[in-house]
């Protein structure tokens, strides 16, 4: 299986504050890996360090390309707060197609190639009748679909997207986890959320963070695992297709 992404023994913080210990990990070219943890235990720092927002105090993180090492990835981010203003008078097709300003030179049009990427994207979101229309002029569910097309129209090799589900319409939920699908055909995703159910019923792998990084391959995980790693006592009710989290009694 190839490697995407590799961390080894990484230490991170803030001035004196250490977050994450000695974390290491490997993403894989295909994984759909979903982080866990508990609020303050690192998630965000993990991400932070993966798109190179921030130096590791120690241990390194390499990349990988078709089984090379290479200095970098195009990496696909949908943060956990969309900064938008949807006052900017900008259309659904400019905001999706400026995913992709990094690949043409400063002050020209994009080239037909790339207008036809722009399109096929607005297709896949199902935003074909909104194209035109001004983002102030959509709902939060379209505005999602959106901001999900531009992190992806340039095909990252690794899309990150943090908490969606806590800005995801929930009439569009189940679309979107069902898109989520679609582009992991294509590009690797790392899901970062609190949300254990959710995580547990979309993701290959599964790793929890808590200043220190414990890896489950493959998303059938005990109550026990989960328990030990979030240190709380955790208890998982399916109901359907979707499992719920119960956090049992316990003490901090």
């Amino acid at each position: 299986m190839d490697k995407l992404i590799e961390l080894e023994n990484v230490t991170a913080g803030y001035g004196n504050k250490t977050v994450l210990k000695d974390v290491s990990l490997t993403v894989y070219k295909d994984d759909f890996l979903g982080i866990i943890g508990p609020n303050g235990g690192g998630k965000t720092t993990l991400l932070k360090v993966i798109l190179g927002l921030l130096s590791p105090v120690s241990g390194s993180i390499r990349f990988f390309r078709d089984g090379k090492s290479v200095s970098s990835l195009k990496i696909g981010y949908l943060p956990q707060l969309n900064n938008i203003d949807k006052k900017f008078p900008i259309s659904v097709r400019e905001v999706i197609a400026s995913g992709l300003a990094a690949e043409k030179p400063l002050f020209r049009s994009f080239n037909m190639k790339q207008q036809e990427r722009v399109s096929e994207v607005i297709v896949q979101m199902g935003l074909e009748e909104l194209s035109g229309r001004a983002i102030g002029e959509l709902s939060g569910g379209q505005l999602q679909r959106v901001l999900l097309g531009r992190s992806i129209v340039s095909r990252p090799q690794l899309l990150i997207l943090d908490e969606p589900n806590s800005y995801v319409d929930k009439r569009f939920e189940s679309r979107f986890y069902q898109l989520l699908v679609e582009i992991n055909k294509e590009s690797a995703i790392i899901l970062v959320s609190h949300d254990i159910g959710t995580v547990l019923t979309m993701v290959k792998n599964i790793a929890c963070v808590n200043e220190t990084l414990h890896y489950h391959p493959g998303a059938d995980v005990s109550e026990e695992w989960l328990g030990e790693k979030y240190a709380c006592p955790i208890e998982l009710i399916g109901h359907g297709d979707l499992p719920h989290r119960v956090l049992k009694k316990h003490e901090h």
